[in-house]
């Protein structure tokens, strides 16, 4: 059984007329399991790995969705991501094409189903031809061929879930929710973009008193909570934080064409509280006590066995007392961020970096305060594709309330004129709060002054924006039999066992962390979640079998002095 065989995107959920079609593929003509990376063991990929690659599978048409197709329906197949360039083929017909490895694939294959109808058989091969030599002009995040220290292995070719819907001639295709303090507006998107505005779709608002019906005419529509009655009372707005998490659910209904989707009520702002600007959620303080996630894993790297997987790490951090993860230089499937939005955990979600890199430069001589400015990095190439896929990047994670900051740029990796694509992207999205330069290189128009901090402790000053420490500590403590690489493996700063790492860690928030929130700071991410490859700094080991810490004495302190969820 394959355990993501289930609907892959929360957001937008149909119920029935849809199929997941993870099995029955082959790669370069020998048997793969999807939606595993071939590089990695899930995969049981036997083959060889190459940088041209064909992915290919017959696809059997279910009698329903033959029904919904001879009454003038759609059918459209889905690869949820694919690394890094690939071209999507039906009965040898060009159907779709991509060449950001991060974002779902979205191919309309009705005319070729239609016409194997028309044949007497219904099925289509499906072939996807790919290639991946690397282009560091695309993001890649923290893949690199000649993997070793903090790059990791590379994947390739389809590590996503694959999907088909049957659906009718019109449906909705997107929905996105802006929300200010109880004022949700509802803007829809349709297959068929000619008159939307004489469109009409039934919705059902499920709250704690009961349930709200309304219509939305058209692609927007603007519902004040605060003002709605359900069965003769005033509704009590519900307002999402990680310590409440509360999903309003929502049903959509346009003639025939069911969704269930949901959203949630939650700002966040910048505020002068106490003398000093703090980052506020719903006009509260809050501290992001987080840790680095950069969501790799032993036996699949880039996805997880299950989704359960996602479950149990924001479990394990939750527990630990943290109320943050930094996503750190990879965009999830969208099943992650719907957890992290159920479960409670606030998201710092980062651009997935390209163009150069230089150790000495962007690494070495920056960690001990040798920094340059960020202009002339990139060549305008690299510059359009960093911008599409940040974009791309905020369209696919808009309705997920667990996001409230973004990460433009990582310690200088391929960082060009970042006050600019800044810029960009916050009038492109402005309910987030953005972190322009994580680590150094800063430049003036950042919403937080954003540092990291390896290998000592520092007195933080006081700043005129709110402070992220959004990198520090990363202790090393190696735990026999967990050990990816027992050959190569570091850290910043070695620790012998559980005790020594845990006092260690508590006394650098004591040293470092808590003098400072008094003078504004308002992030600590603690590096890391997990082990990575060569890697031995994570809470976890990264087989994930083993806490390296004492649990109860780091959740004791963090929740005791930092106050975190």
């Amino acid at each position: 059984m394959n355990d993501w065989n289930i609907y892959p995107r929360p957001s937008l959920k149909r119920n029935g007329n849809y199929k997941i079609l993870n099995d029955g593929w082959t790669l370069n003509n020998l048997p793969v399991k999807l939606p595993f990376p071939p590089e990695s063991k899930l995969a049981e990929y036997e083959g060889k790995i190459t940088q041209v690659y064909t992915y290919q599978k017959k696809l059997e048409l279910p009698q329903e969705a033959v029904k919904c197709l001879k009454s003038n329906g759609k059918l459209m197949l889905y690869f949820g991501a694919v690394d890094q360039v690939c071209s999507v083929y039906a009965n040898d017909e060009l159907v779709g094409h991509s060449e950001l490895g991060y974002f779902t694939l979205t191919c309309d294959i009705t005319k070729q189903a239609n016409e194997a109808i028309a044949n007497n058989d219904p099925a289509i091969l499906i072939r996807l031809e790919g290639e991946d030599f690397l282009d560091h002009s695309k993001p890649y995040g923290k893949q690199r061929t000649d993997r070793g220290g903090m790059w990791y292995t590379p994947i390739s070719g389809v590590w996503q879930t694959v999907w088909m819907e049957w659906l009718p001639e019109s449906y909705i295709s997107k929905i996105n929710y802006d929300v200010k303090e109880s004022l949700v507006t509802f803007k829809l998107c349709f297959n068929e973009e000619e008159n939307d505005s004489e469109k009409t779709v039934k919705a059902t608002l499920k709250t704690v008193e009961g349930d709200y019906n309304f219509l939305i005419k058209g692609n927007d529509y603007s519902l004040d909570l605060s003002s709605i009655e359900i069965a003769g009372k005033k509704h009590e707005p519900q307002y999402w934080t990680a310590e409440n998490p509360y999903l309003y659910e929502l049903e959509l209904d346009y003639n025939g064409d069911k969704v269930e989707t949901y959203f949630a009520l939650r700002t966040v702002s910048i505020e002068k509280v106490d003398g000093v600007q703090r980052i506020c959620v719903n006009h509260k303080p809050v501290f992001l006590n987080g840790v680095l996630d950069q969501g790799y894993f032993e036996d699949g790297i880039f996805t997880p066995e299950s989704p359960e997987e996602y479950k149990k790490d924001i479990l394990r951090m939750k527990e630990l007392g943290f109320n943050t993860l930094r996503k750190h230089i990879k965009v999830e499937p969208e099943i992650f961020y719907y957890l992290c939005d159920s479960l409670g955990i606030y998201v710092i979600q980062d651009m997935v970096n390209n163009g150069p890199y230089n150790f000495l430069v962007d690494t070495a001589l920056a960690t001990v305060g040798l920094k340059k400015n960020d202009k002339n990095r990139y060549d305008e190439n690299q510059k359009e594709w960093f911008k599409l896929s940040a974009f791309e990047t905020q369209n696919f994670l808009h309705n997920h309330p667990s996001i409230i900051a973004y990460t433009v740029f990582n310690e200088g990796w391929g960082q060009t004129d970042s006050d600019e694509i800044g810029d960009l992207l916050k009038e492109r999205d402005p309910s987030r709060i953005y972190d322009y330069t994580s680590g150094w290189f800063k430049q003036q128009h950042s919403d937080v002054d954003s540092v990291h901090i390896y290998f000592r402790t520092k007195k933080l000053k006081q700043e005129l924006k709110p402070l992220l420490l959004s990198e520090f500590g990363g202790f090393s403590r190696a735990v026999e039999g967990h050990i990816w690489n027992p050959k190569k493996s570091y850290g910043y700063g070695k620790c012998k066992d559980e005790k020594e790492l845990t006092d260690r860690i508590i006394e650098t928030y004591k040293k470092m962390v808590l003098p400072a929130i008094p003078l504004g700071l308002c992030a600590a991410i603690y590096t890391q979640l997990s082990d990575v490859e060569d890697e031995i700094n994570g809470f976890y080991t990264y087989d994930r079998k083993i806490c390296k810490v004492d649990k109860n004495r780091i959740a004791e302190f963090m929740l005791k002095e930092l106050k975190t969820c």
